[in-house]
This record gives C-alpha cells, sequence and structure tokens, in this order.
C-alpha cells in the first residue's frame, strides 16, 4: 500500500511514522508513507494557501489550487487512489471503513486548517471524507494519524499474529473478551479458572460470552446492530434478566 499525505505541517508526522507498528510496516515493504507540504503547490509569490470566504465571516477558507495541484502531482496516470478528507463533517469512522480502506493500494489524506476548505475541493476532488468523532481539532493532522494506524495493521504480515486484528474489537461488530496472563494469582486477584482448565472449546465459549457482557454493559448500542445466533441470543436475554 502506498499512502501519502498533504499538510502544512508535515513535521508533525515525523514521530508517528517512524516508531511502533508503522515503522515497522515500512520496514517489512507493506507499505510506504509520505508527506508533502501543500503549500508547496500555492500558486502566488506568498505561497498564500487561505483566503477570506465569499460572503463574509470568520476565519479562512482553504484555497482550491494548492490542494488540487498536490493531488495531481502525486498521482500517476492510470491511478485512481482513494483521496480522504478529514473533516468534521464527514462520516463516522468505524472499523468497519477501516477494513474497507485496508484493501486499497493507494491511500491520500488531505489534513486542511482553518476555517474549512472550498467547496469545490469536497465535490470535485475527494472521495471519501471521514471525521473520528463528534468534536473539532486544530486540523486534520491527528485524524489522519489514527486513520492511517488503524489501517496499516490490517495488512498482511504487519502484525507478528494474522488473527489479531480480526479479533479486535469492533471486527467482530462486539468488544473484545478480557485478557489475562501470568502469575495465575496477583495480591489475591485469580484469573478465571476456565482460562487455565486447557479446555479449549470452553475458553472459546467464555470468551464469545464474554464479549457479549462487556458490550451489553458498555455498548448496547453495537447489539442493535448486530444479528446473534440462538445461543448467543439466549446469553444476551439472561444478562438482560439479571440471571
Amino acid at each position: 500500500m502506498n499512502i501519502h499525505v498533504l499538510s502544512l505541517f508535515p513535521n508533525m508526522f515525523e514521530g508517528v511514522f517512524g516508531s511502533s507498528i508503522l515503522k515497522k510496516a515500512q520496514e517489512k515493504g507493506a507499505v510506504t508513507l509520505g508527506v508533502t507540504d501543500f503549500r508547496e503547490f500555492s500558486i502566488n509569490k506568498h505561497n498564500q494557501v487561505d483566503d477570506y470566504p465569499y460572503g463574509g465571516g470568520a476565519g479562512m477558507v482553504l484555497k482550491p489550487e494548492p490542494l488540487f495541484n498536490a493531488v495531481e502531482a502525486l498521482v500517476s496516470e492510470g491511478k485512481k487512489p482513494r483521496i480522504i478528507l478529514m473533516c468534521p463533517q464527514g462520516e463516522r469512522y468505524t472499523q468497519a471503513k477501516a477494513e474497507e480502506l485496508a484493501q486499497e493500494e493507494d491511500l491520500i489524506f488531505l489534513c486542511g486548517h482553518y476555517e474549512g476548505y472550498d467547496e469545490r475541493i469536497r465535490q470535485h476532488l475527494v472521495t471519501d471524507e471521514i471525521s473520528i468523532g463528534d468534536y473539532v481539532l486544530t486540523g486534520g493532522e491527528l485524524g489522519a494519524m489514527t486513520v492511517i494506524d488503524s489501517v496499516v495493521r490490517l495488512l498482511p504480515g504487519v502484525l507478528g499474529n494474522n488473527d489479531s486484528p480480526v479479533l479486535d474489537s469492533f471486527s467482530t461488530g462486539l468488544l473484545e473478551h478480557p485478557h489475562y496472563t501470568r502469575p495465575a494469582e496477583f495480591r489475591g486477584m485469580k484469573v478465571p479458572d476456565v482460562l487455565l482448565s486447557g479446555n479449549h472449546a470452553k475458553i472459546d465459549q467464555w470468551r464469545e460470552q464474554q464479549s457479549i457482557k462487556r458490550t451489553f454493559e458498555r455498548r448496547p448500542d453495537l447489539l442493535d446492530k448486530m444479528e446473534l445466533n440462538p445461543k448467543q441470543q439466549n446469553y444476551l436475554n439472561s444478562l438482560k434478566l439479571g440471571k
């Protein structure tokens, strides 16, 4: 996968792209990551990328020329990358969206600042608008980092265990079950006996039920979107009844 970011503050990405899973993914050849300052594609001598909004109002608006020019310079002939605008007005980001984007070969992220974008950028340049939550950040950089991290970790071979992303919270529609490791007892707190039993069928059942229980307690809205099998539904019903 090739991922490129257009930002006015490219140095913000140095630590993120050079650390942890994103660094390892690049070393393994699973992804190439690049950042360009789109101010370089301004069309005037002052390198201006924003201007006052037509009709008046507070703040400044990003001009269309620098972003259009930067994207066109990045896109090779015959390529059709997903061009993603990080924006509070975009669709709410989910694990399902991460899995969708992980199937692509080329992604370009547009990170804006100021009051907003010229509407022609939305209408004629981008393919996706994404919001990471119902709040406003200073710019799109932190949101882009979040999305990129969540996508890259899904690429084959990036994580040490290929089952890890499949079993993550939200990937199955449920929150992930609790985890335990050594020691089996710590300050009087014990690991559940079933996890020490060696009975993998019972362990799988316990984990599934714990996922349902945790989702019911913390994110019941997720269960409204799921089709549970009869056993799962019976367990959920018992939780609702307080059994």
